[in-house]
């Protein structure tokens, strides 16, 4: 996933989780409902590079990524869900619950569906609703 919006003018950071691989329950047909699947997630953040936040050698100045790993991991494990849009968009929802994050772009890919293509899936890009227009 590409990284355009890193900018220090602009007072943005990325935190990234890469090529995260996870059986899950995930499809809309019969077989898939019996089956876990290999699933391969990419979270993206725009996060906001506060003064707080630069400077300071300590975790809870920044975005924590094995929250956000620990948190796909608890979306995936809590039960079957038909669509890779809808598991996006749940970790999404998950990594924009940190109002430091501005921008989430998760994707999500079944690496097991097609014979002749090494995966197919989705990704979304979500923004933060409250942020200030500065």
């Amino acid at each position: 996933m590409p990284s355009s919006i890193a900018n220090r003018t602009a007072g943005i950071r990325h935190v990234f989780l890469r090529d995260m691989v996870l059986p899950a329950s995930i499809g809309v047909y019969a077989h898939e409902h019996k089956a876990m699947q290999r699933v391969r997630i990419n979270v993206d953040l725009g996060v906001e590079d506060t003064q707080e936040a630069i400077g300071r050698d300590e975790l809870p100045r920044v975005v924590d990524y094995e929250k956000i790993a620990n948190a796909v991991r608890a979306i995936i494990a809590s039960g079957h869900v038909r669509l890779a849009e809808t598991l996006a968009e749940r970790i999404a929802e998950a990594c924009l619950s940190d109002k430091r994050v501005r921008l989430a772009r998760i994707r999500v890919e079944k690496l097991d569906i097609f014979a002749d293509a090494a995966s197919a899936g989705v990704e979304i890009e979500r923004h933060q609703r409250n942020l200030s227009t500065s």
